[in-house]
């Protein structure tokens, strides 16, 4: 169990009210990425310079001052403030979110000064009200997650329609485009991991900034924290378009950047690849009639679209796609009742010739099934 819970919690720092908990997080992070960075790293001739965390805060420099996108956490903030204002102390002009999760909006405070405009897709308001709506629930989630049962303290939980602080002052649908002495930003909308999920593009530098659109792993198509399913053709289409621009550098907001416009492309096309594959034999198993716990014990990617797993699970994004789609109900009639299958077990125990019969059971199939058991 405690092995279970620190991988959703290294999963949860986009938390949905990770943004409220993350000060009463302090020091006790899950993760320590970027905690030895000395100096921030620097791409495309010293235009852009990267603050690494959890979450990456980027500065893009030019003579009439420095735009930033992403801030990371709170907790991450303060350094990553500290490492980019010494390659920089320029105005900040403005700050472009790729999407609302508090892993990257933590530091907006800290960076935006009088006339920084804050820029972010319009389904940010949205996403923002559904997050604070849910504020009590994500609340027990993140105890569970964060091992921290402080998180569980809300001072006025909502009893459900609240609208959440604006956040951006500058909101656009499907593109917003300024110019910043030599650069222009192009700011698209892509959803993905989120549906406010914007793409930041640099023509001059044929530099692309990806947000959580792109990770060195499968992606969440949903996350054991608790989101609506993440729809695997808004991935896929976002990415068709990030492959159209061919941009030479990709910079996501967690990890490292991908580099070389070949790369890019391949890199880019196996995850797309491997994103549709897992969707497109969900929805055959769907069709054919096969239930969702033989489609997630089955449906494996091939060697050659293999991204890994380590923050995205094939099992959990096929279930995820699967309910997307068609919702909870699972054709079992036992299903539809208020009657929660915890409630036949101590019939089932009964049944069996009592508890001591089925935790003999349970032990002996920890090695080879640990989640019958």
């Amino acid at each position: 169990m405690r092995t279970a819970l620190a991988l959703i919690a290294a999963l949860a720092l986009a938390s949905p009210s990770f943004a409220q908990d993350q000060e009463r997080l302090g020091a006790n992070q899950p993760t320590s990425a970027g905690a030895g960075q000395s100096k921030p790293l620097s791409f495309a001739g010293g235009r852009i310079f990267q603050a690494t965390g959890f979450g990456n805060t980027f500065m893009v420099t030019t003579r009439d001052g420095d735009v930033i996108i992403d801030t990371s956490s709170a907790p991450n903030g303060p350094r990553h403030h500290a490492l980019l204002k010494a390659a920089s102390t320029a105005p900040i002009k403005d700050i472009i979110l790729t999407h609302s999760h508090g892993d990257h909006t933590g530091g907006v405070a800290l960076w935006k000064e009088a006339g920084t405009h804050v820029i972010g897709q319009a389904n940010e308001v949205e996403f923002r009200n559904y997050q604070m709506r849910l504020e009590g629930f994500f609340a027990v989630r993140n105890a569970a997650q964060y091992n921290a049962p402080g998180l569980r303290q809300i001072a006025n939980p909502n009893p459900g329609n609240y609208a959440a602080p604006p956040l951006a002052d500058v909101l656009f649908d499907k593109e917003y485009r300024f110019k910043l002495s030599d650069l222009t930003f192009d700011c698209l909308a892509m959803p993905g991991e989120t549906p406010d999920m914007l793409n930041v593009w640099i023509p001059e530098l044929k530099a692309l900034f990806i947000g959580d659109n792109y990770y060195a792993s499968f992606p969440n198509m949903y996350t054991l924290r608790g989101t609506p399913t993440r729809p695997a053709l808004n991935y896929v289409e976002s990415i068709n378009k990030v492959l159209a621009l061919n941009p030479e550098i990709v910079l996501p907001s967690h990890g490292v950047p991908i580099v070389g416009a070949a790369n890019v492309q391949r890199v880019l096309t196996q995850y797309r690849d491997a994103i549709l594959y897992v969707h497109d034999a969900t929805v055959r198993g769907m069709n054919a009639g096969t239930d969702v716990y033989t489609l997630m014990k089955t449906i494996r990617l091939p060697p050659e679209l293999y991204v890994g797993e380590g923050y995205g699970a094939i099992g959990w994004s096929v279930r995820g796609i699967y309910e997307g789609y068609a919702g909870w109900f699972d054709g079992d009639p036992a299903t539809m009742y208020a009657t929660a299958p915890s409630e036949a077990y101590s019939e089932i125990v009964r049944i069996a010739g009592g508890a001591g019969p089925v935790a003999a059971r349970a032990e002996a199939l920890v090695a080879t099934d640990p989640a019958l058991a």
